[in-house]
């Protein structure tokens, strides 16, 4: 496969943002501004045009938006794939295979350190009831300790 033909970042913005069209966050904002917010953390971390790209696709998969078998046909580069992959979670999946996962797949770290980052921010948790922010708090916490990234 050649570069041409792959996919541009702002033709997997435009699809990111089509297949999640009508979906909201917890917070009931548009959930494009959850991939938007992700993207510009890993662009803002450094990070590659492929991880930036798998940014904007982290949550297609897990969320249905997008099939695993469309991801694998995809024009995007293996590395992309497998970064989308790492970060899609399983259904009954334990948090600590989850971390291993991403551990384990070259770039994929760094996408789901802006992906927490922006998850935890105070001003989207500060909008939901002190339950719900309690109990995300706690499970983001818990899975920066065991991807062994500092708070903050």
């Amino acid at each position: 496969m050649t570069q041409t033909e792959l996919l541009s970042l702002d033709e997997v913005e435009a699809l990111a943002r089509r297949v999640h069209e009508g979906q909201t966050d917890k917070a009931g904002r548009p959930y494009a501004e959850h991939l938007a917010a992700v993207a510009e953390g890993v662009r803002a971390r450094g990070g590659s045009a492929e991880q930036i790209a798998a940014a904007w696709l982290h949550d297609a998969v897990e969320d249905d938006a997008l099939t695993a078998e469309w991801l694998a046909g995809a024009a995007l580069t293996r590395a992309t794939k497998d970064m989308v992959l790492a970060v899609t979670k399983r259904a009954g999946e334990p948090p600590e295979e989850y971390a291993a996962r991403i551990l384990a797949t070259p770039g994929a770290l760094l996408i789901k350190e802006a992906d927490l980052a922006h998850n935890a921010d105070p001003a989207r948790l500060a909008v939901l009831d002190e339950a719900t922010r309690e109990r995300l708090t706690a499970k983001y916490a818990r899975m920066r300790g065991l991807l062994g990234l500092s708070e903050g």
